[in-house]
């Protein structure tokens, strides 16, 4: 009896199921990779958004100086969500980074959001040219957000089903390919962006 053949049977399943899963798992290196760029982009909006809060917080305290509480609120809030930006994007899978990253980012809308309604009571900060082009451009950038955001809960959801769809959820376990966070908004009141008309 001539073994060889079966040998040589063995050895191509063997190389055959090797390219399946090397192909299984560089199909989820580049789903992973696809979710952090998303999160990148997310990241540069909330970057602008964080760049543009100090110019407006200044332009605003000559006119708001009874509301200094108001605007360190908000002053702190930017803080503490460029921190867990930060944190996150040196991690992107780390689901515990990003629901620092959504509770930050929460307590930054709500900290916006009392300015606006605060501001609503001083007619010369609402009247002034710079106050009102820099709450044009943080409107703008909350839609970027919004879209950004959109489009890395797209890529999320691509990653988190290639990694649990049968046979790739073998590899994704054995590789260490962790289910993805999506940014999701905690409460209906966050869904609304901050209202910046003047």
């Amino acid at each position: 009896m001539n073994i060889f053949p079966i040998v040589l049977g063995l050895a191509v399943v063997a190389l055959l199921a090797g390219f399946i899963a090397v192909g299984m798992y560089n199909g989820l290196i580049e789903l992973r990779n696809l979710f952090r760029n998303a999160f990148a982009q997310v990241d540069v909006q909330l970057k602008r958004r964080h760049d543009l809060i100090p110019n407006l917080v200044a332009s605003a305290k000559g006119y708001m100086a009874h509301e200094s509480g108001t605007l360190t609120a908000v002053i702190e809030a930017r803080a503490k969500a460029t921190q867990a930006n930060v944190r996150f994007a040196g991690n992107p899978g780390d689901p515990a980074a990003m629901n620092d990253v959504i509770k930050a980012e929460s307590g930054l809308s709500g900290a916006l959001g009392r300015l606006m309604v605060v501001s609503e009571q001083y007619p010369d900060l609402k009247a002034d040219a710079t106050v009102r082009s820099l709450m044009e451009e943080l409107a703008s950038t909350e839609n970027r957000i919004a879209f950004a955001r959109q489009a890395y809960n797209d890529a999320v959801l691509f990653y988190n089903t290639g990694r649990e769809t049968f046979p790739r959820v073998f590899i994704a376990n054995a590789f260490g390919f962790t289910v993805a966070e999506f940014f999701k908004v905690e409460s209906e009141a966050e869904r609304e962006a901050p209202k910046v008309s003047f």
